[in-house]
């Protein structure tokens, strides 16, 4: 009278591990998705300008904010002549919730169309560094960097067209 108890009592313990294996795979978890690459965009028709100024003996800066204000410094003196300024325009599309690092590059050498040279210093972005993608696709999320240009006296600087080029890296965390 032994042997039935224990087949019961086997088929129980059987039992009981498949109720309790089937009860564990209703709470499986996996790992998310990877996500995507973030993609940057650009827009030409707005890149950083320091619109139109001219310096006094000493020279000085013109700086460029996010917020597409302008200011100056030293002897530089802001002049309306028709020639706008403005904060370069990126937009990031992303994920919502991914974090974005800015990594400006170094500072810039314009040269003149005159002859000379200035040197532009990227500045910060109008999200901060690090920020967080908001926007869903298709939209994008859309920041301004500004900078500053170091101007020199007028014979360094002769009046003129300057231009360069200049590198922000972006980095998905």
């Amino acid at each position: 009278m032994d042997q039935p108890n224990k087949i019961s009592f086997t088929r129980q313990l059987l039992m009981t591990g498949m109720v309790l294996l089937l009860f564990c795979n209703l709470y499986s978890y996996a790992q998310e998705k990877p996500p995507r690459p973030i993609l940057i965009f650009v827009n030409p028709a707005q890149g950083l300008s320091f619109g139109a100024f001219t310096q006094g003996g000493s020279g000085g800066s013109v700086i460029i904010f996010p917020n597409g204000s302008r200011s100056v410094t030293g002897s530089v003196i802001q002049v309306n002549l028709g020639f706008s300024y403005s904060p370069a325009i990126f937009q990031v599309d992303a994920e919502p919730g991914t974090l974005v690092t800015i990594s400006n590059g170094p500072d810039v050498t314009l040269t003149g169309s005159n002859g000379g040279s200035m040197t532009m210093h990227i500045g910060p972005s109008s999200l901060g560094s690090p920020f967080i993608a908001t926007a869903v696709s298709p939209s994008r999320t859309q920041l301004t960097i500004g900078g500053t240009l170091t101007v020199g006296t007028p014979p360094a600087n002769p009046p003129g067209n300057y231009s360069g080029t200049f590198s922000v890296t972006f980095i998905q965390q």
